[in-house]
């Protein structure tokens, strides 16, 4: 399955990063398992290597991942006031 990253959404959707965990967070009942989850150490580690570091910046939180429910779910809860 394909997932995209907290950070390429915040930028599609024109909001900082933090913006849009900030709204995950406060709705995490409309984000089970199947919608977002957040990379482990492991998997965050394996995606630095493939990715240029510098493009992560100062990040001090471990990523999280969307899937395409997760995109729609996402759209609804950054759309709504």
């Amino acid at each position: 399955n394909k997932v995209m990253l907290d950070r390429d959404l915040a930028a599609m959707y024109g909001v900082e990063t933090k913006v849009l965990n900030q709204a995950v967070k406060r709705n995490k009942d409309r984000f089970p398992g199947d919608f977002m989850f957040t990379l482990t150490d492991i998997e965050f580690s394996m995606l630095k290597e493939q990715v240029s570091e510098s493009e992560w910046g100062g990040r001090r939180t471990l990523p999280n991942v969307f899937t395409e429910h997760g995109v729609l779910m996402l759209s609804s809860v950054l759309n709504s006031k």
